[in-house]
């Protein structure tokens, strides 16, 4: 009777170590690699030096062209191997996350197109919103290095709302900068309307605000003027030094809790092996010394700002708008030192000098 546990014990651990390790990252690579052509897989690969790695933007196509395939261009065999891809670095929520935001381009473009259509847009300033090209094509993939016979190297896939940064260096492998956005926060028209593909990051970061009492609320909240973007936007330092609003020490077993669900909203987008080591490093360290800020509206649909930020990692959340109809989120995870795979592949080449 006790053989059934153990044998249903070791498939999980087959099962794990199968299903979230660097392995199944490079044969899905490499699978996807063998779709492409000849100049596809030309166009596809950078160096894993090439500054193009490590530049990111969550701008649209139209001010900020891409290196790479576009996604739109890509074959069916193709774009079914860079699913494959995705589902392995991703949870499920992160997967359907991408591609819902993908999805929220198109629509963004319909929804200023009846604008458009009932007199709400000039035609001058719908002429440039279409030069912006959202489109759920217009996202680009890129390749660093070769995963067939390289160590180290890495994958790119980015366009509007969307900049995704894996780095593998032998058996590690790292996620950051994560950047996901979503512009119309909510879909308020068309047969998309309701539509929320950040709804949780919102939703958790008002339940955690509006728990704190008056006190605790003055403390965590650090500015009436909310930021146009993330503070840690692509044109600025990558990390902030500065550790601002209420400590972790500072909040009740309760309120800890709704933090810990707004941390593990953002680590939870990633495969368990990943999500599971950052959660290790958080309760390490311990919640005490993650500090949670505030900026702007308690309220939703007003423009708001958070940022939770340990020794280890930072998030951000920014949701502003025109107007006073805040509904634009962009959010970042990172994590300190590892943007771009900084300390393991500084690791891996100290292990392989030769």
């Amino acid at each position: 009777m006790k053989i059934i546990p153990v044998l249903f014990f070791l498939f999980l651990s087959s099962l794990t170590a199968w299903s979230q390790s660097t392995t199944l990252l490079k044969k899905t690579a490499v699978s996807l690699l063998s779709t492409l052509g000849e100049v596809e897989r030309t166009q596809v690969q950078l160096g894993l030096e090439d500054s193009a790695r490590t530049a990111w933007t969550n701008l649209p196509l139209g001010l900020a062209p891409r290196v790479g395939l576009r996604y739109g261009d890509l074959s069916e065999e193709s774009k079914i191997a860079f699913h494959k891809v995705l589902s392995a670095v991703f949870s499920s929520q992160g997967y359907l996350k991408t591609f819902a935001i993908m999805q929220v381009d198109d629509i963004l473009h319909e929804l200023f197109e009846i604008q458009f259509q009932q007199g709400k847009v000039n035609e001058r300033s719908m002429e440039f919103i279409r030069k912006l090209n959202w489109d759920y094509g217009n996202y680009y993939l890129a390749m660093a290095g070769n995963p067939e016979t390289d160590e180290a190297w890495g994958l790119k896939f980015e366009g509007h709302h969307i900049s995704i940064n894996l780095t593998v260096a032998g058996d590690e492998f790292t996620m950051t900068p994560l950047f996901f956005g979503s512009d119309p926060a909510v879909v308020e028209a068309t047969q998309y309307a309701g539509l929320r593909p950040l709804s949780k990051e919102e939703d958790y970061g008002f339940w955690l605000i509006n728990a704190l009492d008056e006190s605790q609320k003055a403390k965590a909240t650090i500015s009436d003027k909310v930021p146009g973007d993330i503070i840690t936007s692509p044109d600025r330092p990558q990390w902030l030094e500065e550790f601002q609003g209420i400590k972790g020490a500072e909040l009740s077993g309760g309120q800890q809790k709704i933090l810990h669900y707004l941390i593990e909203e953002y680590i939870g987008n990633l495969e368990k092996e990943k999500a599971e080591a950052y959660l290790e490093k958080l309760h390490t360290r311990g919640m005490d010394e993650v500090y949670f800020a505030w900026i702007g509206s308690y309220e939703p649909m007003k423009a708001h700002y958070y940022v939770i930020h340990s020794p280890d990692f930072l998030i951000e959340y920014d949701n502003v708008g025109f107007l006073d109809n805040a509904n634009h989120i962009h959010t970042i995870l990172r994590e300190k030192g590892n943007d771009f795979g900084e300390d393991i592949l500084k690791r891996h080449r100290l292990d392989h000098k030769h």
